[in-house]
């Protein structure tokens, strides 16, 4: 299986399923010197793992990180840093009625045609368990970007939307309900609807917005590594992830080049900011803001038509536990994903000029 490294000098690469012993990683690239905070790491991956509350799955896993390698005295030495995390609440017989059916909208059908084979025990290497390693690097990567901050909140679920800018919340709120939503009326409304749907056995979708402050100007190369271009591939890679817009996104389409246009200050910041905060694939200082669409969880409570590994048509009932709305935890990795692609050009534009 070939795509399981991103990043180009700041490079992660991931192993790992779902219902395996334990997932992990190898970070390359990471320079020397850099002195970790390890509250602030597991921090990251408190606020992705399971069973936080009561609107996501309550699979009960700790996600402790244990690292193996490239550290010594808590400063990184230059070489691969390696960790795991390891599985403790695994329940694969929850997955035994699928072993040869095929759920909508999952990977099992495209894995099974691609491989031969397939782990069918929560998806295997298809399943989100899997990001939990990119929260380990990016929060190692967040750190080498210490005066760049990165913001993740949810701005939607299903039709009820912020109806505020970026500009107008107050991001040390974001932690302060479930639905890590900044607005407060906002959230409570999210969070009753996920409850509903829950009740239902279904699953709803919501969109996250991401800012990004105090970028230092010129992150990015000019042709096929636009710094948007990365972002974009970042969170695409995502599971469940089905859009992806920076700046004035689809509504720049709408507008004229005299209104959409940026104008310059005397030092160089802009009067507006549709750009999102990069021209020309690259960063110009200002704020980096995008949205990212998440779909529903495809794995349902209610009964749906499907086929089986002989083509047969099938009823089938998902089992188990499972997040009605994969939002709220999707938060941290939608950080950790920025954060990963702006040390990898960090350290890019170190070489870039003398």
């Amino acid at each position: 299986m070939a795509g399981n490294s991103f990043g180009k000098l700041f490079r992660l690469t991931t192993f790992g399923e779902s219902h395996g012993v334990a997932i992990g990683g190898i970070i390359d690239g990471c320079p020397s010197g850099l002195e970790l905070d390890f509250d602030a790491i597991q921090n990251e991956l408190d606020r992705r793992r399971p069973g936080q509350s009561k609107i996501v799955t309550q699979r009960k896993e700790p996600d402790t990180v244990e690292f193996l390698s490239g550290i010594f005295e808590n400063v990184t030495t230059g070489t691969p840093i390696g960790f795991v995390i390891k599985n403790k609440n695994q329940k694969s017989k929850d997955y035994s009625h699928i072993r040869d059916v095929y759920r909508p909208s999952h990977a099992d059908y495209t894995y099974d045609k691609k491989y031969g084979v397939r782990d069918y025990r929560g998806g295997g290497r298809s399943s989100a368990r899997e990001t939990a390693c990119r929260v380990v690097a990016g929060a190692i990567a967040k750190q080498l970007l210490s005066t760049v901050q990165i913001y993740a909140y949810t701005s939607s679920v299903g039709d009820i939307f912020i109806n505020k800018s970026y500009q107008e919340l107050d991001f040390t709120k974001i932690e302060s309900n479930d639905i890590r939503c900044p607005d407060e009326a906002s959230a409570e409304r999210m969070i009753k609807k996920i409850k509903d749907i829950r009740k239902q056995g279904d699953t709803i979708g919501g969109t996250i917005t991401c800012v990004i402050q105090n970028v230092p100007i010129g992150l990015g190369e000019p042709v096929f590594d636009k710094l948007h271009a990365e972002l974009g591939k970042a969170m695409l890679s995502i599971n469940a992830v089905k859009g992806f817009e920076y700046g004035s996104g689809f509504d720049g389409a709408k507008m004229r080049g005299s209104v959409h246009n940026d104008k310059f200050n005397e030092d160089g910041t802009t009067q507006t900011n549709l750009s999102g905060g990069v021209q020309g694939g690259i960063s110009n200082g200002m704020d980096i803001y995008f949205n990212v669409a998440f779909k529903p969880v495809a794995t349902t409570l209610q009964k749906q038509e499907t086929i089986n590994s002989s083509g047969e048509t099938v009823e089938m009932q998902g089992k188990g536990r499972h997040d009605p709305c994969v939002v709220p935890r999707a938060v941290p990795i939608v950080e950790a994903m920025a954060a990963l692609v702006l040390a990898d050009y960090l350290l890019m534009d170190r070489v870039s000029r003398l």
